[in-house]
């Protein structure tokens, strides 16, 4: 119970005090002069005045509600390094058991996970939240147990109570970690790129040598080494092996003793491009099927196209002077032997023996395939003659051997069971809406894989490896009818186009490839193959962890296709039989590693805006105390909340000390009695 005076005027305050101001004037007058009654008369000025109060007795009953203590505790990422995560569990009981000893006190446990998007410790915004959902004026005080390490101290909200932070970790803690400042998102492939980086070296490190160790390894291959200065920017040189995209790892050699190895470790992601695609197209003879070809590649902008066309033969003589067959001698030996390695790809379009290109250059066309070149025949009906490629060295890595058949009769191409599932022929237009070829070469495959048809179920596309090259063979010289819409043509340009980029290795037309694509939370993994279904797929994890994943078919292209989850971020593995692939999850140096030391220096000034205290977890639990608000709250083995004595109000009664009957009573009375006074005197005085 409650009780106090309280008045509630019938008058506002300016007027009360204008009326006693007035009454004291006249009073002052009255005792001046001697005036007759003037007691009287102040004793009902003095009444009026109270009953114009309304002076009353409050009596209030209250229930006092308990203090709330906030906890916030840290449980991201980073209290996982060492025995943090101990410590705060073993603070957070200590801090229950003191708080246990009053029932005045009740406690409110806050954990903070990792932010979303890699966005680190959210301390302050989860103080935010239960501030917002906890009364203030019950806030007795504020207990972070964290590692110092907050990445939303942008805006600060208003406390009414202490803050304190009990801070996991070492006290003397030190890590290394390695930062890549400066790097393109994208390079032309084979071109020396420049990326900076930096060692970076934190906390009490102790004394040791100035230099560390870095591997880079690209798509997980094995790593160079290099030995870097720390704490210095500094620029390396990288080439990109291939197009599309090269995932670099660099690795910094750990310090014995450090905190954490997951910052020594970043991932970057490069997309390689082809400055200029340069090709040799070498055609036999003219024909309309050669202009199809120079088109195609000289649409391509990107494309460096060397068309050599042999206009006549040796063993043709018509008289025509050579001076008005070409302008300048064609560069052969420099073209076929001095910088054929230059070239991504070579075509040859219905070009047979004729003594140009003796057997030495075509061994050195073999020996550019087997290196990691690309040629593709366009076969004419010389191909089926003596003066066929296949009679030249180039027939040893040829996919098929011609019959010495021509077949010419009309047929539409149609797409075999591998060709519908190799990148380069699948997903084309329907087969029946094609024009027809009329002329096809009768070839027996000797290798690689036949992706078309065309007369009798004869092979017409035939594809192939030979060790690091491609090779392809068109056995028709009548894909330009499609070109010119023969019966309504056929997708001849994207044919022609997918073709070339396969031969010329580029990553979306593998055609044995493991791939992964980030979709949402998750990793959708892509398993393509000509060969038996896959079943499985093992992928590893940063920390060497391996997950069997089922491999289901993709419900529209002929793929097969897995779904992946991890909560670990970093460069991942996958393997399944021969074929190996890696993908990158999130960031491989996540926010909460970036410094991983435990400090005070974060929330130092927070701290001190509410005289609260730091204190280490590794040097002993502190005593709790009480103390007023706005008052010191922490001190040398000690830490305090502030009680709030806050209530709720039951009930109040309230009690007239001056009613209005009383007070009309008692003025009345009192003027009566000045009036009665007056008289006495007057009649005394005659």
């Amino acid at each position: 119970m409650m009780t106090s005076l309280q008045l509630d005027p019938l008058i506002p305050w300016i007027f009360w005090f204008s009326l006693a101001g007035l009454s004291i004037v006249g009073l002052s007058i009255s005792i001046l002069f001697h005036l007759r009654g003037w007691f009287w008369r102040s004793l009902s000025l003095i009444i009026l005045l109270l009953a114009l109060l309304q002076p009353n007795i409050m009596q209030e009953e209250r229930k006092y509600l308990q203090d709330i203590v906030i906890i916030i505790e840290d449980q991201s990422s980073s209290q996982t390094i060492g025995d943090r995560s101990e410590q705060s569990t073993n603070t957070i009981q200590a801090i229950k058991d003191m708080l246990a000893k009053s029932d005045s006190v009740k406690l409110r446990r806050v954990v903070v996970p990792d932010g979303e998007d890699n966005s680190g410790t959210r301390l302050i915004r989860a103080l935010k939240e239960v501030l917002a959902e906890e009364p203030g004026a019950q806030i007795a005080g504020i207990i972070a147990i964290t590692d110092g390490q907050v990445h939303d101290l942008n805006s600060v909200p208003v406390l009414s109570a202490p803050f304190h932070v009990f801070l996991s970790g070492k006290k003397n803690g030190f890590d290394r970690r390695l930062i890549v400042k400066k790097a393109p998102a994208f390079a032309i492939v084979g071109e020396p790129i420049t990326i900076v980086l930096r060692i970076e070296e934190l906390g009490d490190i102790p004394q040791g040598s100035s230099l560390a160790g870095v591997a880079v390894s690209i798509d997980g291959q094995v790593p160079q080494r290099f030995t870097l200065r720390t704490g210095e920017d500094i620029k390396v040189k990288l080439t990109l092996p291939h197009s599309g995209a090269n995932i670099f790892e660099f690795g910094v050699d750990p310090l014995e003793g450090e905190l954490t190895h997951q910052n020594n470790v970043t991932l970057l992601s490069i997309n390689g491009i082809r400055d200029r695609l340069r090709v040799l197209l070498v055609s036999g003879e003219p024909h309309a099927g050669g202009r199809t070809w120079r088109n195609l590649l000289k649409s391509d902008s990107s494309v460096d196209l060397v068309h050599f066309t042999i206009l006549r033969p040796p063993d043709k003589q018509d008289g025509t002077s050579v001076d008005e067959l070409s302008l300048i001698a064609f560069p052969t030996r420099e073209l076929f032997m001095d910088k054929i390695d230059n070239f991504d790809l070579i075509i040859f379009d219905r070009y047979k023996r004729r003594g140009i290109l003796p057997n030495s250059y075509l061994n050195n066309i073999v020996r550019y395939v087997e290196n990691g070149g690309a040629v593709l025949v366009a076969a004419g009906p010389d191909f089926a003659s003596a003066n066929s490629l296949f009679r030249s060295p180039l027939g040893h890595i040829l996919p098929g051997e011609p019959t010495s058949r021509v077949l010419s009769t009309g047929y539409v191409p149609k797409i075999t069971e591998i060709g519908a599932r190799h990148p380069v022929t699948s997903g084309l237009f329907a087969q029946a809406d094609w024009g027809r070829w009329f002329r096809q070469i009768e070839i027996k495959p000797r290798s690689g894989h036949v992706i078309m048809t065309g007369v009798e179920e004869q092979p017409l596309l035939v594809l192939d490896r030979v060790k690091q090259g491609r090779i392809a063979l068109l056995a028709s010289d009548h894909a330009w009818l499609w070109d010119r819409k023969f019966e309504g043509g056929g997708p001849q340009l994207e044919l022609l186009r997918r073709l070339a980029h396969w031969m010329m290795s580029e990553p979306d037309l593998e055609e044995e490839t493991l791939i992964a694509e980030q979709v949402g939370p998750s990793v959708r993994i892509i398993r393509r193959t000509l060969g038996a279904a896959p079943k499985e797929v093992i992928v590893t994890s940063p920390s060497g962890k391996e997950s069997t994943v089922a491999l289901v078919p993709a419900p529209h292209d002929p793929e097969f296709e897995a779904v992946f989850e991890s909560n670990e971020q970093g460069l991942f593995t996958m393997q399944e039989g021969q074929i190996r692939g890696i993908f990158a999850l999130g960031s491989s140096t996540p926010r909460e590693f970036e410094n991983p030391v435990a400090s005070s220096d974060i929330l130092a000034p927070l701290v001190a805006s509410k005289k609260g205290g730091v204190f280490w977890i590794s040097d002993g639990m502190p005593r709790l105390r009480t103390v007023l608000p706005e008052r010191r709250a922490a001190g040398r083995g000690w830490f305090a909340i502030s009680p709030r004595e806050a209530f709720d109000t039951v009930n109040i009664k309230k009690i007239q000390l001056l009613p209005r009957w009383l007070a009309a009573i008692l003025v009345s009375l009192s003027l009566f009695m000045g009036w009665l006074r007056e008289g006495r005197e007057q009649k005394a005085a005659e």
